[in-house]
Protein backbone atom coordinates (compact mmCIF):
# COMPACT_ATOMS: atom_id res chain seq x y z
CA UNK A 1 0.00 0.00 0.00
CA UNK A 2 1.15 3.05 -0.91
CA UNK A 3 1.64 5.87 2.09
CA UNK A 4 0.60 9.52 1.18
CA UNK A 5 -0.35 10.82 3.94
CA UNK A 6 2.51 10.85 7.84
CA UNK A 7 1.67 12.77 10.73
CA UNK A 8 4.68 13.53 12.96
CA UNK A 9 5.27 14.01 16.83
CA UNK A 10 8.37 15.89 16.72
CA UNK A 11 9.51 16.01 20.48
CA UNK A 12 12.78 17.15 22.48
CA UNK A 13 13.00 13.25 23.74
CA UNK A 14 10.36 11.24 22.03
CA UNK A 15 9.16 11.15 18.14
CA UNK A 16 6.23 9.18 17.48
CA UNK A 17 4.87 8.91 13.82
CA UNK A 18 1.22 8.38 12.58
CA UNK A 19 0.32 6.54 9.12
CA UNK A 20 -3.36 6.64 8.42
CA UNK A 21 -4.79 2.90 8.05
CA UNK A 22 -1.38 1.77 9.87
CA UNK A 23 -1.23 3.78 13.35
CA UNK A 24 1.39 4.65 15.90
CA UNK A 25 4.38 3.35 13.44
CA UNK A 26 7.38 4.81 15.30
CA UNK A 27 7.74 5.48 18.83
CA UNK A 28 11.59 6.16 19.49
CA UNK A 29 13.97 8.49 21.16
CA UNK A 30 14.22 11.93 18.83
CA UNK A 31 18.87 10.38 19.51
CA UNK A 32 20.50 11.01 16.50
CA UNK A 33 24.34 9.01 16.73
CA UNK A 34 27.28 10.64 14.38
CA UNK A 35 30.93 8.96 13.55
CA UNK A 36 32.76 12.32 14.55
CA UNK A 37 35.42 11.62 12.02
CA UNK A 38 32.78 12.04 8.90
CA UNK A 39 29.65 13.39 10.20
CA UNK A 40 28.02 9.76 8.60
CA UNK A 41 24.85 9.03 10.67
CA UNK A 42 25.03 5.88 12.30
CA UNK A 43 21.99 4.99 14.37
CA UNK A 44 19.08 6.91 15.18
CA UNK A 45 16.19 6.28 17.75
CA UNK A 46 16.37 3.45 20.04
CA UNK A 47 19.52 2.39 19.09
CA UNK A 48 21.04 5.84 18.93
CA UNK A 49 20.02 6.14 22.83
CA UNK A 50 21.52 3.16 23.90
CA UNK A 51 24.74 4.79 23.10
CA UNK A 52 24.58 7.85 25.13
CA UNK A 53 27.16 8.31 27.65
CA UNK A 54 28.98 5.35 26.45
CA UNK A 55 30.75 5.73 23.25
CA UNK A 56 34.13 6.07 21.88
CA UNK A 57 35.59 9.17 20.90
CA UNK A 58 35.01 9.25 17.48
CA UNK A 59 31.05 8.64 17.56
CA UNK A 60 28.75 11.12 19.32
CA UNK A 61 25.05 10.89 20.01
CA UNK A 62 23.03 14.30 19.74
CA UNK A 63 19.83 15.59 20.29
CA UNK A 64 18.79 17.43 17.50
CA UNK A 65 16.29 19.58 19.20
CA UNK A 66 16.82 21.73 22.02
CA UNK A 67 13.08 23.06 23.89
CA UNK A 68 11.21 21.29 21.31
CA UNK A 69 12.87 23.53 18.39
CA UNK A 70 15.62 22.59 15.69
CA UNK A 71 19.47 23.30 17.15
CA UNK A 72 21.17 21.27 14.83
CA UNK A 73 19.36 21.59 11.02
CA UNK A 74 21.91 18.91 9.36
CA UNK A 75 21.14 15.75 12.03
CA UNK A 76 17.38 17.46 12.40
CA UNK A 77 17.29 16.65 8.44
CA UNK A 78 18.50 13.25 8.93
CA UNK A 79 16.58 12.20 11.82
CA UNK A 80 13.42 13.09 9.71
CA UNK A 81 14.52 11.12 6.78
CA UNK A 82 15.12 8.07 8.67
CA UNK A 83 12.06 7.90 10.29
CA UNK A 84 9.70 8.66 6.87
CA UNK A 85 11.86 6.43 4.75
CA UNK A 86 10.71 4.19 8.07
CA UNK A 87 7.40 5.04 7.97
CA UNK A 88 6.63 4.68 4.21
CA UNK A 89 9.31 2.03 3.45
CA UNK A 90 11.77 2.22 1.04
CA UNK A 91 10.10 1.53 -2.31
CA UNK A 92 7.59 3.85 -1.79
CA UNK A 93 6.88 5.95 -5.03
CA UNK A 94 4.93 8.37 -3.60
CA UNK A 95 6.45 11.49 -1.52
CA UNK A 96 4.16 11.57 1.70
CA UNK A 97 2.11 14.89 2.48
CA UNK A 98 3.82 15.37 6.38
CA UNK A 99 1.69 17.25 9.83
CA UNK A 100 4.66 17.90 11.78
CA UNK A 101 3.87 19.23 15.26
CA UNK A 102 5.82 22.52 16.75
CA UNK A 103 6.31 24.72 20.19
CA UNK A 104 3.06 27.22 20.19
CA UNK A 105 5.98 29.82 20.79
CA UNK A 106 8.04 29.34 17.67
CA UNK A 107 9.30 31.96 15.45
CA UNK A 108 9.14 32.25 12.03
CA UNK A 109 13.15 31.57 11.91
CA UNK A 110 12.42 27.79 13.93
CA UNK A 111 9.45 27.46 11.73
CA UNK A 112 11.28 27.64 8.30
CA UNK A 113 13.58 25.31 9.99
CA UNK A 114 11.87 22.91 10.41
CA UNK A 115 9.54 23.18 7.30
CA UNK A 116 13.27 22.86 5.53
CA UNK A 117 14.16 20.18 6.67
CA UNK A 118 11.17 18.01 6.22
CA UNK A 119 11.00 18.49 2.43
CA UNK A 120 15.09 17.99 1.90
CA UNK A 121 14.25 14.69 4.35
CA UNK A 122 11.36 13.62 1.23
CA UNK A 123 8.21 15.23 2.05
CA UNK A 124 5.77 16.80 -0.77
CA UNK A 125 4.28 19.19 1.41
CA UNK A 126 5.36 19.67 5.43
CA UNK A 127 2.18 21.37 7.05
CA UNK A 128 3.15 22.52 10.65
CA UNK A 129 0.65 22.72 13.49
CA UNK A 130 1.17 24.41 16.99
CA UNK A 131 1.64 21.52 19.58
CA UNK A 132 -1.53 22.48 22.12
CA UNK A 133 -3.85 22.75 19.38
CA UNK A 134 -2.71 18.78 18.41
CA UNK A 135 -2.31 17.46 21.71
CA UNK A 136 -6.47 19.12 22.24
CA UNK A 137 -7.28 17.18 19.36
CA UNK A 138 -6.04 14.06 20.03
CA UNK A 139 -7.24 14.77 23.82
CA UNK A 140 -10.93 14.45 22.20
CA UNK A 141 -11.68 17.62 22.30
CA UNK A 142 -13.74 19.60 20.24
CA UNK A 143 -11.83 22.81 19.20
CA UNK A 144 -13.81 24.63 16.76
CA UNK A 145 -16.84 25.04 19.29
CA UNK A 146 -17.12 29.01 21.18
CA UNK A 147 -16.92 27.05 24.51
CA UNK A 148 -13.03 27.34 26.14
CA UNK A 149 -10.88 24.56 26.87
CA UNK A 150 -7.27 24.24 28.47
CA UNK A 151 -4.69 21.72 27.68
CA UNK A 152 -1.21 21.83 29.21
CA UNK A 153 1.20 20.03 27.12
CA UNK A 154 4.41 18.79 29.44
CA UNK A 155 6.94 17.48 26.88
CA UNK A 156 10.51 16.62 27.15
CA UNK A 157 11.53 20.02 26.00
CA UNK A 158 8.95 22.71 26.44
CA UNK A 159 5.43 22.98 28.52
CA UNK A 160 2.88 24.50 26.68
CA UNK A 161 -0.12 26.06 28.39
CA UNK A 162 -3.20 27.00 26.17
CA UNK A 163 -7.00 28.26 25.89
CA UNK A 164 -8.42 26.96 22.74
CA UNK A 165 -11.70 28.42 21.51
CA UNK A 166 -13.35 28.12 18.15
CA UNK A 167 -10.72 26.17 16.31
CA UNK A 168 -7.67 28.54 17.52
CA UNK A 169 -5.77 30.11 20.85
CA UNK A 170 -6.89 32.32 22.57
CA UNK A 171 -3.88 32.66 24.93
CA UNK A 172 -0.93 30.89 25.57
CA UNK A 173 2.37 30.03 27.07
CA UNK A 174 5.78 28.46 26.02
CA UNK A 175 7.69 27.20 28.50
CA UNK A 176 11.13 25.80 28.26
CA UNK A 177 10.84 23.96 31.59
CA UNK A 178 9.65 20.14 30.83
CA UNK A 179 10.88 16.34 31.05
CA UNK A 180 14.56 16.97 30.37
CA UNK A 181 15.41 19.65 33.18
CA UNK A 182 13.47 17.15 35.54
CA UNK A 183 16.09 14.77 34.70
CA UNK A 184 18.61 17.15 35.40
CA UNK A 185 16.73 18.49 38.64
CA UNK A 186 17.28 14.92 39.95
CA UNK A 187 20.93 14.87 38.90
CA UNK A 188 21.55 18.21 40.45
CA UNK A 189 19.71 16.89 43.73
CA UNK A 190 21.64 13.69 44.34
CA UNK A 191 24.94 15.24 43.57
CA UNK A 192 24.23 17.96 46.07
CA UNK A 193 22.63 15.77 48.84
CA UNK A 194 24.78 12.77 48.35
CA UNK A 195 27.99 13.67 46.26
CA UNK A 196 26.72 10.83 44.03
CA UNK A 197 27.23 11.93 39.97
CA UNK A 198 24.70 10.44 37.87
CA UNK A 199 23.71 9.93 34.47
CA UNK A 200 20.68 11.51 32.77
CA UNK A 201 19.61 7.88 32.00
CA UNK A 202 19.57 7.20 35.70
CA UNK A 203 17.85 9.90 36.49
CA UNK A 204 15.23 9.43 33.61
CA UNK A 205 14.74 5.41 34.84
CA UNK A 206 14.39 7.12 38.80
CA UNK A 207 11.44 9.61 37.23
CA UNK A 208 9.38 7.35 35.75
CA UNK A 209 10.00 4.53 38.58
CA UNK A 210 9.04 6.51 41.35
CA UNK A 211 8.93 9.79 40.53
CA UNK A 212 5.79 11.78 42.14
CA UNK A 213 4.44 15.95 41.76
CA UNK A 214 3.82 15.73 45.17
CA UNK A 215 5.12 14.25 48.46
CA UNK A 216 3.26 11.30 50.02
CA UNK A 217 2.81 8.63 53.29
CA UNK A 218 3.77 6.01 51.16
CA UNK A 219 7.01 6.93 50.01
CA UNK A 220 8.48 4.50 46.82
CA UNK A 221 12.22 3.35 46.68
CA UNK A 222 14.39 3.48 43.14
CA UNK A 223 18.27 2.14 43.80
CA UNK A 224 20.74 4.56 42.20
CA UNK A 225 23.97 3.59 40.51
CA UNK A 226 26.78 6.41 40.14
CA UNK A 227 30.28 7.91 40.72
CA UNK A 228 31.26 9.02 44.19
CA UNK A 229 32.80 12.32 43.78
CA UNK A 230 34.79 12.20 46.97
CA UNK A 231 36.39 8.86 46.01
CA UNK A 232 35.94 8.85 42.22
CA UNK A 233 34.64 5.05 42.89
CA UNK A 234 31.10 3.61 41.80
CA UNK A 235 28.56 4.02 44.61
CA UNK A 236 24.72 2.48 44.89
CA UNK A 237 22.35 4.76 46.65
CA UNK A 238 18.61 4.80 47.58
CA UNK A 239 16.45 7.82 46.69
CA UNK A 240 12.59 8.17 47.45
CA UNK A 241 9.74 9.72 45.76
CA UNK A 242 9.37 12.12 48.24
CA UNK A 243 13.42 13.02 47.70
CA UNK A 244 12.48 13.26 43.60
CA UNK A 245 9.22 15.20 44.68
CA UNK A 246 11.35 17.99 46.49
CA UNK A 247 13.79 17.69 43.74
CA UNK A 248 11.45 19.03 40.48
CA UNK A 249 9.53 20.97 42.91
CA UNK A 250 10.76 24.45 41.96
CA UNK A 251 10.41 23.75 37.76
CA UNK A 252 6.70 22.43 38.49
CA UNK A 253 6.30 26.15 40.52
CA UNK A 254 7.80 27.60 37.51
CA UNK A 255 4.88 25.86 35.02
CA UNK A 256 2.22 26.70 37.48
CA UNK A 257 3.38 30.22 36.80
CA UNK A 258 2.88 30.23 33.49
CA UNK A 259 -0.75 28.68 33.74
CA UNK A 260 -1.49 31.46 35.90
CA UNK A 261 -0.15 34.18 33.15
CA UNK A 262 -2.59 32.38 30.55
CA UNK A 263 -5.54 32.24 33.28
CA UNK A 264 -4.63 36.17 33.61
CA UNK A 265 -4.86 36.74 29.49
CA UNK A 266 -7.92 34.84 29.50
CA UNK A 267 -11.18 36.07 29.03
CA UNK A 268 -13.96 35.46 31.89
CA UNK A 269 -15.84 33.73 30.16
CA UNK A 270 -13.92 31.19 28.80
CA UNK A 271 -12.31 31.07 32.14
CA UNK A 272 -15.48 30.11 34.04
CA UNK A 273 -15.56 27.01 31.17
CA UNK A 274 -12.07 25.99 31.91
CA UNK A 275 -13.14 25.92 35.43
CA UNK A 276 -15.73 23.88 34.72
CA UNK A 277 -14.63 21.30 32.94
CA UNK A 278 -11.17 21.33 34.18
CA UNK A 279 -7.63 21.39 32.82
CA UNK A 280 -6.31 18.81 30.70
CA UNK A 281 -3.04 17.05 31.00
CA UNK A 282 -1.17 15.71 27.97
CA UNK A 283 2.84 15.01 26.87
CA UNK A 284 5.11 12.34 28.12
CA UNK A 285 6.01 14.32 31.35
CA UNK A 286 2.13 14.05 32.31
CA UNK A 287 2.89 10.81 33.06
CA UNK A 288 4.42 11.91 36.29
CA UNK A 289 2.24 10.78 39.60
CA UNK A 290 -0.27 12.53 40.94
CA UNK A 291 0.48 15.92 38.77
CA UNK A 292 -3.16 16.15 38.38
CA UNK A 293 -2.96 16.56 41.90
CA UNK A 294 -0.72 18.89 41.93
CA UNK A 295 -1.85 21.53 39.52
CA UNK A 296 -5.50 20.52 41.29
CA UNK A 297 -3.99 21.80 44.91
CA UNK A 298 -1.97 25.19 43.71
CA UNK A 299 -4.79 26.58 41.28
CA UNK A 300 -7.56 25.82 42.35
CA UNK A 301 -8.74 24.18 39.33
CA UNK A 302 -9.89 20.57 38.22
CA UNK A 303 -7.15 18.83 36.55
CA UNK A 304 -7.32 15.63 34.71
CA UNK A 305 -4.55 13.49 32.84
CA UNK A 306 -5.49 12.51 28.84
CA UNK A 307 -5.53 8.74 28.02
CA UNK A 308 -2.12 7.62 26.58
CA UNK A 309 -0.82 11.81 27.55
CA UNK A 310 2.70 10.67 25.68
CA UNK A 311 0.39 9.95 22.65
CA UNK A 312 -2.13 12.74 22.45
CA UNK A 313 -0.09 15.00 19.58
CA UNK A 314 0.36 12.11 17.43
CA UNK A 315 -3.17 11.01 17.87
CA UNK A 316 -3.96 14.59 16.14
CA UNK A 317 -2.11 14.62 13.55
CA UNK A 318 -3.99 11.80 12.56
CA UNK A 319 -7.22 13.46 12.93
CA UNK A 320 -5.42 15.79 10.88
CA UNK A 321 -4.77 13.89 8.25
CA UNK A 322 -8.03 12.72 8.23
CA UNK A 323 -9.14 15.54 7.45
CA UNK A 324 -6.75 17.57 5.90
CA UNK A 325 -8.82 19.74 3.14
CA UNK A 326 -10.78 21.25 5.78
CA UNK A 327 -7.60 21.81 8.34
CA UNK A 328 -5.62 22.89 5.48
CA UNK A 329 -8.36 26.30 5.29
CA UNK A 330 -8.34 26.58 9.33
CA UNK A 331 -5.30 25.35 11.41
CA UNK A 332 -3.15 24.62 8.54
CA UNK A 333 -2.87 28.77 7.48
CA UNK A 334 -2.37 30.11 11.16
CA UNK A 335 1.09 31.00 10.94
Amino acid sequence: MLTGKIGIDLGTTNTVVFVPGKGFVINEPTIVALNATDNTVLAVGREAKQMIGKTPGDIRAYRPLKDGVVADYYITRAMLKYFIVKAVGSFNIVKPDVVISVPAGITATERRAVENAALEAGAKNAHLVREPLLAALGAGITINSSSGNMVINIGGGTAEVAVISLGGIVAFSSLRVAGNKLDQSIIDYVKKTYSVFIGEQTAEAAKIAIGSAVPSKNKLEFQLRGRDLVSGLPKDLTITSNEIAEAINPLLMDIAGSVQSVFNETPPELVADVMEKGIILSGGSSGLRNIDEFFKRLLGVPAYVAEEPILCVAKGTGIILDHLDIYKKTLLSKK
